[in-house]
């Protein structure tokens, strides 16, 4: 809570106003620091578990140990453990970054790391019009963060009838989808079996997690990008974007949609 003051017309109003937290993540492995990140410092465990999913440091959430979360002066430490195998590949490709909350890759220095390719997602589910409608219309309802201050993104996971199991919220869309991520992995739901709704535009990054996942679809209520298209295509991502107002428009992989009967 901050003091704030409110200017509406000749009228000043000062009050005190909800602003959301945003602070340094460092994500350690094995006592090595490999990226911090600027995040909403909520669902840190799914957060955690997540990104190690989505950037392919872990395979499984059972590769992973976090043993502990350390609130530090400056930010927040998350410490876990990998199988030795795991830490060495980690190493060979180590990266340590300053994620700003508009860019998860920001920082990552090769091409070939930011563009890591990735197999095809082997679901083969489509979506019916109606239950990405549906997912989308109920995704404020989960933004409880949101509504207090106006300021973060949200993910949500969708069955395919559109139904919304989990919302995670953070102030960078691309940490609001690896904590929805780690929050399937920890309740045990296969995410081949729905779809993500976001908050936001879908950029290249937000079709490589969904992807890395094995989601098949993701919701944007903003655009997509044209790098998010083409890597959608290659992966077979669904990229449906500007679903507002009863209406979408399908990017990549129609199939992903079911028609209309």
């Amino acid at each position: 809570m901050v003091p704030a003051t409110v200017c509406a017309g000749s009228g000043i109003d000062r009050r005190v106003e909800a602003i959301v937290d945003e602070m340094p993540v460092g994500l350690v492995y094995a006592g090595d620091l490999f990226a911090v990140m600027l995040a909403t410092p909520t669902d840190l465990e799914d957060f955690a578990i997540g990104f190690s999913l989505s950037e392919g440091i872990a395979g499984t959430p059972d590769e992973l140990a976090i043993t502990g979360v350390d609130e530090l002066t400056d930010g927040v430490r998350i410490r876990m453990e990998l199988p030795v195998e795991r830490l060495a590949a980690l190493l060979r490709r180590k990266r340590n970054l300053m994620g700003g909350s508009g860019c998860g890759r920001c920082g990552t220095d090769s091409f070939a790391e930011t563009l890591r390719p990735l197999d095809p997602v082997r679901s083969t589910a489509s979506i019916a019009p109606e239950a990405i409608r549906r997912a989308m219309a109920a995704l404020p309802a989960g933004q409880s963060l949101n509504r207090q201050t106006g300021a973060v993104h949200a993910a949500g996971f969708a069955r395919p009838d559109g139904d919304l199991v989990a919302v995670r919220e953070d102030v960078g869309r691309h940490n609001a989808l690896d904590k929805l991520i780690g929050a399937l992995a920890r309740a045990g739901i296969d995410p081949a079996d729905g779809f993500v709704v976001v908050s936001s535009r879908c950029s290249f990054e937000m079709v490589h997690k969904t992807a890395a996942a094995g989601i098949p679809l993701i919701a944007a209520i903003s655009a997509p990008t044209s790098l998010c298209v083409g890597f959608a295509a290659t992966v077979g991502v669904g990229v449906v974007a500007f679903v507002r107002e009863g209406r979408f428009t399908v990017y990549a992989v129609p199939s992903r949609v079911a028609t209309p009967a």
